[in-house]
């Protein structure tokens, strides 16, 4: 009896929870990169178009029936071998499983423990190995190293793939699964077996995981009064320290500006947009938030455009992503810098990041982002205007060809 009062509890309990899901999955709002937008703006047809229906099997066509549910949820718990089980660990698995199966590498569902090393990210401070990571033509690979990182100077690079962790292969790991192993506390070690293009065969990496905290802004005088500024991620303080930035440069009889934002995978929209305003005048659009053919989101400059008049060359390169791709690109149509470097990695979808009541949360792609003239970012990549190789051997001897052809360009 007190089984059946239990069981019929967590069934309501389950339920009521996945009601409230669906209704947030139905209905969400558009979000961007890891950051609730800062107004409310309604949606049409947010659940989206269903294509190719004709194609369904028969069994996706039906009406959901959630006795079926019910069903293998009694036979785990029934018959599982380590019995007991904990309910909410089924629970988090069933959601887990409901947004996976979207097949979207993008969209994942974080238990409260992984959603609070998430939060700790984006403030610049986290332990780990130091790597955006992100699943590219369906392999898990590096978006980039941070500067100075356990990853960087364990030398991975942006772009190389990763089959193992440890000993788990990736071949079918969510990205949510790659981050949680790769993930650890200071001091321990981890191994990744990767591929590099342009080698022969795999190699295994290891890391000793370290406490990693940043500073996403750094800036240098160069020769001639040229501003070099090096952006690594749009963080929360990121916006603050390019102003500093600017102010202490702005005076200085400036001939011209480089944007570094190479193996800069990205942040916040509304860090990026704010950078992308010291070029952009204002009303002019920096980037298009496309939900369907007929519904989108035009994200326009406030207008500083304190640099607009200067010469710029933004750097790019496979690990510039997401918000780095949007400035890039903004720049780029608008006809405000000279883009140099290889194509970027083409990481141009909305994530909606929405937390659940118990400290969850939900990260769910829900519209795509197109550049000002309207080229679409994911899956395409920016492209730059002139295309320089920063080869291996480049690298080891500490030379920047990519950078000496943009004060090349500035300096003429």
């Amino acid at each position: 009896m007190q089984q059946s009062k239990k069981n019929r509890f967590w069934k309501t309990f389950f339920i009521f929870n996945l009601t409230i899901l669906i209704i947030i999955t139905s209905f969400v709002f558009g979000v961007v990169v890891g950051e609730e937008t800062e107004k409310e703006r309604g949606i049409s047809n947010a659940g989206g178009l269903v294509l190719n229906k004709d194609e369904l099997p028969d069994y996706l066509s039906k009406d959901a029936d959630f006795n079926l549910f019910w069903e293998a949820w009694d036979i785990i718990q029934d018959s599982y071998i380590d019995r007991p089980i904990s309910e909410t660990k089924l629970l988090y698995g069933a959601i887990a499983g409901q947004v996976a199966s979207l097949g979207d590498p993008y969209s994942i569902f974080m238990e409260p423990k992984t959603a609070e090393e998430f939060a700790q990210e984006l403030t610049s401070e986290f332990e780990g190995i130091g790597a955006e990571i992100g699943i590219k033509n369906n392999i898990l690979t590096i978006i980039s190293p941070l500067p100075d990182s356990p990853a960087e100077k364990a030398g991975l690079k942006a772009g190389d793939k990763v089959y193992k962790i440890d000993d788990a292969d990736t071949t079918y790991l969510s990205l949510d699964g790659a981050v949680r192993l790769i993930r650890g506390e200071a001091g321990t070690k981890v191994i990744l077996t990767i591929f590099r293009d342009g080698q022969d065969e795999t190699q295994k990496i290891e890391i000793v995981r370290g406490r990693i905290h940043y500073e996403t802004v750094k800036w240098e005088l160069k020769e001639n009064n040229i501003l070099y500024i090096k952006i690594s991620h749009f963080n929360q303080d990121t916006a603050d320290l390019f102003g500093q930035a600017i102010q202490e440069n702005l005076g200085k009889n400036l001939q011209g500006v480089v944007l570094d934002l190479r193996n800069n995978p990205g942040g916040f929209l509304g860090i990026a947009t704010d950078i992308a305003e010291s070029w952009i005048k204002k009303g002019d659009i920096i980037v298009v938030e496309k939900f369907s053919q007929n519904n989108k989101n035009y994200y326009k400059s406030r207008g500083r455009a304190e640099l607009a008049a200067l010469p710029t060359v933004a750097l790019i390169n496979e690990g510039s992503a997401s918000a780095s791709e949007i400035v890039a690109g903004a720049l780029q149509d608008h006809g405000l810098a000279t883009i140099i470097g290889k194509q970027s990695f083409g990481k141009g979808s909305v994530q909606d990041l929405r937390h659940l009541s118990d400290g969850s949360n939900i990260k769910l792609t829900v519209a795509k982002w197109l550049t000002p003239n309207e080229r679409m970012i994911d899956g395409e990549g920016i492209a730059p205007d002139i295309e320089v190789e920063l080869t291996e051997e480049d690298y080891s001897s500490d030379r920047d060809p990519q950078l000496d052809k943009a004060l090349e360009i500035l300096n003429d």
